[in-house]
């Protein structure tokens, strides 16, 4: 073959590869469009976090996707919770207090990473996942930091290396940072209309909408769920005698000591005035008055500043109820009226024995 002729035969050669990168570069385009589109359109936080794992490693015929996101005051978590959610029950999602334990490249990482799986740097954010030759760590950047990122892995070792573009990588953490954040935001004005301003629990109609969702869930496992009413004792005296600061102070300090005692799954919130609430999902009535127990003695122990000058001992009664709602069960509605009422009268018992106490419903 002549010159030319070669000439030629490696020019279409050339054309023809450029024409199926072209191909390539412009379904991945499609698909990245596609992701960006159902990452924009998440009516929550929890589907959009479903969405980025699952949607990304489908689209993308990833082995292996986690999303690793900074959340030192737990806030992330917490408006899960205030969602219906547990954060726990997100395996593939990393809620961290800093990123450089998760992978070293993590700590500096200002622009997409790609490159070998290496076990002893990256087995911390595939967990579980076999045969992985490749990974890329693909920052959520922020106001000139990353808040998290995104972490991509393959059994192919050529799927992800040093020599491949990583502008489009780039765009897609840019756009998943932004609904992250539009989806805290939502969150937060979400959990603004649920939410007592002065402890910071949940209100009452959050209790009661909370209450039917672990209601059925107890019906369909099979289990319980139990509540406590708290009453600060002679709460009254206190705003009469030393003024309704001191009342604020008092009832936010029992709230903190309270929530320090209760697991992340329970659901604390504010009933009423000086009343508290307690839902205690996968609980009986003997786990829940020995929690009630261990409340009422952290209340009891140390005395509470009530202004910088007073400081008064405080006691709480404590109402305990249960429930576990069989099949038969249609109205759960009806049921946690039930559930409520219990443990409101297992309260007033308490208060006519004496205050300072833990008492037990009848049902």
């Amino acid at each position: 073959m002549d010159d030319p002729s070669r000439e030629n035969e490696e020019l279409k050669k050339r054309l023809m590869e450029l024409t199926a990168e072209a191909a390539h570069n412009e379904t991945i385009m499609r698909r990245t469009q596609a992701r960006e589109l159902t990452l924009l359109r998440a009516d929550s936080l929890a589907q959009l976090l479903r969405t980025t794992v699952d949607g990304l490693r489908e689209s993308y015929s990833l082995d292996a996707v986690s999303v690793a996101l900074l959340d030192p005051q737990h806030e992330i978590r917490h408006l899960l919770l205030a969602g219906g959610e547990r954060p726990e029950e997100f395996k593939q999602i990393f809620f961290v207090d800093s990123l450089i334990g998760l992978a070293p490249q993590l700590a500096v990482l200002h622009k997409p990473w790609l490159g070998p799986f290496v076990g002893a740097d990256h087995h911390l954010l595939f967990p579980g996942a076999l045969n992985l030759k490749s990974t890329a760590l693909v920052p959520l950047p922020r106001k000139d930091r990353a808040t998290g990122a995104l972490c991509f892995g393959s059994s192919d070792p050529t799927r992800f290396t040093r020599h491949h573009g990583t502008d489009f990588l780039a765009h897609m953490g840019a756009v998943a940072a932004v609904c992250i954040e539009n989806a805290v935001n939502r969150a937060r004005l979400l959990r603004a209309g649920i939410t007592d301003f002065l402890t910071g629990w949940h209100n009452r109609r959050y209790l009661q909408q909370r209450l039917k969702e672990e209601l059925a869930r107890a019906q369909r496992r099979g289990g319980s769920i139990a509540c406590l009413m708290i009453d600060i004792d002679r709460f009254k005296g206190i705003n009469d005698g030393y003024g309704h600061l001191a009342g604020d102070n008092a009832l936010q300090e029992v709230a903190h000591r309270v929530e320090a005692q209760i697991r992340s799954m329970d659901t604390a919130a504010r009933f009423g005035g000086d009343e508290l609430a307690i839902l205690l999902p996968e609980a009986s009535a003997v786990e829940a008055a020995t929690l009630a127990e261990r409340i009422r003695d952290v209340i009891a122990t140390v005395p509470f500043s009530l202004t910088e000058q007073i400081e008064r001992n405080l006691t709480v009664s404590v109402g305990v109820a249960a429930v576990s709602p069989g099949r038969h069960e249609t109205d759960l509605k009806a049921v946690a009226d039930r559930l409520l009422a219990d443990a409101d009268a297992a309260l007033y018992r308490a208060k006519a024995m004496g205050r300072n106490r833990v008492q037990v419903g009848a049902g």
